[in-house]
């Protein structure tokens, strides 16, 4: 069954939507998660149409919102929050004592998201055993560090612990030192993991009827994303090496310093390699025997890794751009922030989107990398402010009225 029958057979529609449709339009996510891996996987989702209910904390909100400076002006919230929650309400609710709220919206919604301590909200009297009662063919999500099982399962999530202990860190960085990677990439890979999981059960669910839980966590996504490092230990027991931008089976695959900064090269075959030294003007390496094969060039990448070094460090980026504009291999410059949003590609692709935030006015944020032929997929909310929505959501939602969510609010359950 294709997923244009599934979005028809959701009846849970929360706007009006012009053609091309959100393929997810009509689909209603119960976001309780905070900081990166689960709100980056609502944001996916929102982008292509889900209806995203953030539920917040009252009077504090998402961790992430005061993870400054920089800050946004006229706001309190920090810039980073603007990079996970793109496409969402915001409901302020508390935990403890407004679960008949969270009840009420699991009623109406498709998708629980959350990413508290394994048993913590079942506790509480919300984990999916509580939820299924409600609405059986609820998709509940959790996110974790470890999982449910395993003598770690208590420990929190953080991404650079995971990257720690799932190998990640000690493969990366330079031979001397192991080191983090530039942004939180195992809370993105686990946020994508979850996203995808989640589009399966609601393809599983339009087939059965049927709603299940799902558990994500960000260990085992570490684990899975070694690939060929894993694979090879697993099957070779090679351990894995730090080679800071080369590759530990393609050589040469790097980053050479140059006169105003850095430039990446690589080359997948032998015919690439000696096309790369016709392009330096050195064949004579491509028939020499320690470098005529990929294999011979990792045995001896140090050899060849000086060579090159000491070509590409006496012009700058800009002459091997224009050098290398018809190779075959792959090349570019490694550029800063400046570099990536003023670079022609950037701007003609129209990833940077503009969009009007309540407090601060006019944001900007990278929008969807994916493209679609016959949907939309796009930014169209900025970040909400904290319990922006509170009202609108138990208004036009829930149909609660004014003196219920008046007395609500005077008990502090909601914000």
């Amino acid at each position: 069954m294709n997923i244009t029958k599934l979005i028809r057979n959701c009846n849970l529609s929360v706007r009006h939507y012009s053609t091309p449709a959100f393929p997810l339009k009509g689909i209603r996510i119960l976001d309780l998660s905070r900081i990166i891996a689960g709100p980056y996987c609502s944001m996916v989702l929102s982008d292509l149409g889900a209806d995203v209910i953030k539920v917040e904390k009252p009077f504090s909100g998402d961790e992430s919102r005061k993870w400054g400076p920089p800050f946004l002006k006229n706001s309190s919230d920090s810039v980073y929050f603007l990079a996970c929650n793109r496409n969402k309400r915001s409901i302020c609710v508390d935990l403890k004592q407004g679960k008949e709220i969270l009840y009420d919206l699991a009623k109406k919604s498709d998708v629980i998201l959350e990413n508290y301590l394994p048993g913590k909200l079942d506790r509480m009297g919300l984990g999916y055993e509580d939820f299924s009662k409600i609405n059986p063919s609820i998709i509940y999500c959790s996110i974790t560090g470890f999982g449910s099982k395993g003598p770690y399962r208590n420990r929190g999530g953080y991404d650079v612990i995971a990257a720690s202990m799932g190998g990640l860190i000690n493969i990366t960085g330079d031979e001397n030192s192991p080191s983090k990677v530039g942004v939180a990439i195992t809370d993105i890979c686990t946020g994508l993991y979850a996203h995808g999981a989640i589009l399966a059960a609601l393809y599983h669910r339009n087939n059965t009827g049927s709603g299940q839980k799902i558990e994500v966590d960000l260990f085992s996504t570490q684990i899975a994303c070694l690939i060929n490092i894993a694979a090879n230990y697993l099957n070779a027991s090679i351990e894995g090496t730090r080679y800071g931008t080369e590759h530990a089976s393609i050589v040469p695959y790097a980053s050479f310093k140059t006169k105003d900064g850095f430039f990446t090269i690589g080359t997948g075959s032998d015919s690439q390699f000696a096309e790369l030294c016709e392009y330096l003007n050195v064949q004579h390496l491509a028939k020499d025997k320690q470098f005529s094969t990929n294999s011979d060039r990792v045995k001896n990448r140090n050899k060849l890794s000086k060579i090159l070094k000491d070509i590409f460090v006496k012009e700058s980026n800009d002459h091997w751009s224009k050098t290398f504009q018809n190779a075959s291999f792959p090349y570019g410059p490694v550029n800063n922030m400046k570099s990536v949003f003023d670079d022609d590609h950037t701007k003609e692709i129209g990833i940077v989107k503009t969009l009007q935030h309540e407090q601060a006015g006019d944001v900007r944020v990278v929008g969807p990398n994916v493209v679609y032929s016959n949907t939309r997929n796009e930014a169209y909310l900025a970040p909400p402010v904290l319990g922006q929505h509170t009202d609108e959501i138990l208004k036009n939602v829930l149909n609660y009225d004014d003196d219920k969510i008046k007395t609500l609010r005077s008990k502090k359950i909601i914000q």
